[in-house]
C-alpha cells in the first residue's frame, strides 16, 4: 500500500520539517496513488510551507490501538503531561466500525496523531470514516481533527465546542509549542465542529447505533458521550479519570451532578478520557466522585473557618494525593475553581 506524503516545514524556519500525511489517496500501488494526487491536488496545510509537492511512498506507522470490544478499538495515552518526549500522546482515544462505515472518538494534540489514527482505521477497514466526535475542548482531545479536513468526515461536537475553541484555541496552541516544540505542531489547527448536538443525538455507522449526549457544564462546559449500543461501551470523554487526577476546568457541583446522572446510562464498561483505558461501570467512575466530594468538603472547611484561598489551596483534598498521578500538577488548580465556585454559593 501507498500513502501521499507532503513535507511541511515552519514558515518562521525551513529547517524544521516533518513529512505530514495527506488522508484518502491510499492506494495499492505507486501509480495509482500519483494518479489519485494529479485528479485531485491536496490543499495547503495551515501555518506551514511546503518545499516541494506530495510523493507516494510505502504506507507508515500508526498508533497502536486494542480491540476492546468487536468493532471498538482504543489507543491509550500516557499518563503524564505533554512534552517533547511523548508529543502529546497523552489522552485516549478511539474509533468503531458499523457496517457502513466509521466513527473516530478523540483525536489528540496535534495534527501527527490525527494522520496516525487514519492510518491505524485504514490498516482494520476500507469503509469510510463518517463521523469525528470530539468529547470536549481540551486540546489533547481535539487538536488532531485538523488531519480529517477534507475528508469528507462530519466532526461533531457539543453546540458550545466551537465559541469555546475560538477563544482558546491561540493560547492552547503557544502553550502546546513551548512544550511540545513548534514542530511536533506543525499542520496543526483547531477545527469547528459542522455537526452540532444540542441535547443528544444518533449515529448510524450501519448495524452499529452511536448515542451522543452533550451534558451541563462539569468537567468543561463542553462535555460529550458517546455510547456503542451493540457493545454497551460508553466512551466518557475527561468526565471520568483513572490514575490521572482529575482536572476541574468547569464547575465542582455541575461535575458531581452530571456523575450521578452518568451512572443511570445502559454501559457495561467505559473507555475513560485518561487511565483505563477501559473500566467496569459504573465502578469506574467511584474514584472521580470520592475526589470530587473530598474537593468539595474541604473547600467548604476552608470557607467556612475564613482561611484564605492562597492559604488553605495546598491543603484541600491533600489527603487525595498518594491515589493519583499528577496530583500536584492539577490539584491547586482544582481547589481554586472549587473555592471560587463555592465561597458566592
Amino acid at each position: 500500500m501507498f500513502e501521499a506524503i507532503l513535507t511541511i516545514c515552519l514558515l518562521t524556519d525551513g529547517g524544521a520539517c516533518r513529512d505530514a500525511l495527506l488522508p484518502s489517496y491510499e492506494a495499492t500501488t505507486r501509480e495509482a496513488c500519483e494518479t489519485a494526487l494529479a485528479a485531485s491536488p491536496p490543499a495547503s496545510l495551515p501555518g506551514a510551507q511546503a518545499p516541494s509537492g506530495p510523493e507516494c511512498k510505502p504506507v507508515g506507522a500508526s498508533l497502536d490501538f486494542d480491540e476492546v470490544a468487536p468493532g471498538v478499538f482504543v489507543h491509550q495515552g500516557q499518563v503524564a503531561e505533554p512534552d517533547r518526549n511523548n508529543r502529546g500522546d497523552i489522552s485516549n482515544i478511539g474509533f468503531i466500525i458499523g457496517r457502513d462505515s466509521v466513527a473516530i472518538i478523540d483525536t489528540g494534540s496535534a495534527r501527527w496523531m490525527g494522520e496516525d489514527i487514519w492510518r491505524a482505521v485504514r490498516a482494520r477497514t476500507d469503509l469510510p470514516v463518517s463521523h469525528v466526535i470530539l468529547t470536549h475542548m481540551h486540546p489533547d482531545h481535539v487538536f488532531g481533527a485538523s488531519a480529517f479536513s477534507g475528508t469528507g468526515a462530519r466532526i461533531v461536537g457539543h453546540a458550545a465546542l466551537a465559541r469555546a475553541l475560538a477563544d482558546r484555541q491561540e493560547n492552547y496552541r503557544e502553550s502546546l509549542a513551548t512544550l511540545l516544540g513548534p514542530r511536533t505542531l506543525l499542520g496543526t489547527a483547531a477545527v469547528a465542529p459542522d455537526t452540532i448536538v444540542q441535547d443528544s443525538m444518533q449515529i448510524d455507522l450501519g448495524d452499529r447505533l452511536l448515542d451522543l449526549r452533550a451534558w451541563p457544564i462539569g468537567h468543561t462546559g463542553t462535555d460529550l458521550t458517546v455510547l456503542d449500543r451493540k457493545s454497551a461501551v460508553l466512551f466518557t470523554g475527561d468526565l471520568i479519570f483513572e490514575r490521572h487526577l482529575p482536572a476541574l476546568d468547569g464547575s465542582l457541583r455541575g461535575w458531581q451532578a452530571v456523575l450521578t446522572e452518568l451512572a443511570g446510562l445502559p454501559a457495561a464498561r467505559i473507555v475513560p478520557g485518561h487511565g483505563g483505558p477501559v473500566l467496569d461501570w459504573p465502578e469506574g467512575g467511584e474514584a472521580v466522585q470520592r475526589y470530587l466530594k473530598v474537593l468539595e468538603n474541604d473547600t467548604r472547611t476552608a470557607i467556612d473557618t475564613g482561611r484564605r484561598l492562597g492559604d488553605a489551596v495546598n491543603d484541600i483534598a491533600a489527603a487525595e494525593a498518594p491515589r493519583w498521578q499528577l496530583f500536584e500538577a492539577f490539584n491547586p488548580r482544582n481547589a481554586t475553581v472549587a473555592f471560587t465556585e463555592l465561597e458566592w454559593e
